[in-house]
């Protein structure tokens, strides 16, 4: 347990740094705006391509594996979310990303180095590039989709294919992607270092924003769609990712590190994404801060049952 509270507990301390600078009026509405854009175009995509281009090799398997598995609870939170809670389809999409989309970067990266050792980074990185890629950009289709429903279908499809291309987040990812397909060397260093210093302060940033939109957090109006969110992705996203690994006979040493990955609570890129479509940010911000609480307890037992 030690272990999980050393990467759990600077994420509540930035957490409530957020909120103290908003309680207290040291960062003002506009401030936190501004914060918000900072990492939503420039933090996150330079930290997820950077990560896309120089991903090494392996992992293949449980990549494959994990990403079954994420489909298949995707899938069935977004028909829950628009059958079972009743909710629009922008909302559903959202409530699916804070069901399967983890923290990989800031609790994800240093669990599994420090939990499995270097020989199980090829595959973290290997199933967070997909992570990424698939989830962020299925969710940001889903929210466009939701938001010019009512539209005819040619306005809905370009409305769709333009909002996804403006969102730097899946570009980014998409980008990283054909660099790799293409084969192109890495970045000049001083490219690759200035990538490095703005995707570093990415997830930092995502969760002082997260405090700092606190005082205006209704979490109680949400509790339905926040509880179901975190059985989902605490307890049946990993059993889900543990039985695509066993189907597709993925090697033994790549499940545990599937299997963790699986595990962890919401990350606040979906909180990013709900807060750029205004849709269901309070679900995702209750679904981060009581995910990543909750998963002291689910993550501290599933690293003893792995071994």
């Amino acid at each position: 347990m030690n272990l999980v509270l050393d990467v759990v507990a600077p994420v509540f301390i930035i957490v409530a740094l957020g909120w103290a600078a908003a309680r207290f009026g040291f960062i003002d509405p506009g401030g936190f705006k501004g914060l918000n854009a900072f990492t939503f175009t420039l933090g996150a995509p330079s930290l997820l391509f950077l990560g896309g281009i120089t991903m090494q090799g392996g992992g293949g398997p449980a990549a494959l594996a994990f990403f079954c598995g994420t489909a298949v609870l995707y899938a069935g939170a977004l028909l829950a979310g628009r059958g079972l809670l009743g909710l629009p389809l922008s909302a559903a999409g959202l409530f699916a990303l804070n069901a399967s989309f983890g923290n990989t970067v800031m609790m994800g990266i240093p669990l599994v180095a420090a939990g499995f050792g270097a020989p199980a980074m090829p595959v973290m990185l290997a199933i967070l590039a997909l992570h990424s890629l698939v989830l962020l950009s299925v969710a940001t289709i889903v929210a466009e989709v939701g938001q010019h429903q009512r539209a005819p279908l040619p306005r809905v499809l370009w409305a769709t294919v333009r909002g996804v291309a403006r969102n730097p987040i899946v570009m980014a990812v998409l980008l990283a992607l054909l660099w790799r397909t293409a084969g192109l060397p890495a970045p000049p260093g001083v490219v690759r270092r200035t990538l490095e210093m703005l995707g570093a302060a990415a997830p930092p940033v995502a969760l002082f924003c997260l405090g700092g939109s606190l005082l205006g957090f209704n979490a109680r109006a949400a509790w339905r769609e926040t509880t179901l969110a975190l059985l989902l992705k605490l307890l049946v996203m990993p059993v889900l990712v543990w039985l695509a690994c066993r189907l597709l006979a993925v090697p033994a040493e790549q499940v545990p590190v599937a299997v963790l990955v699986a595990a962890l609570p919401t990350g606040a890129n979906a909180f990013l994404l709900a807060q750029r479509y205004r849709v269901a940010a309070d679900q995702s911000g209750a679904a981060v801060l009581l995910g990543t609480l909750l998963s002291v307890l689910t993550l501290s037992g599933l690293l003893v049952w792995l071994g």
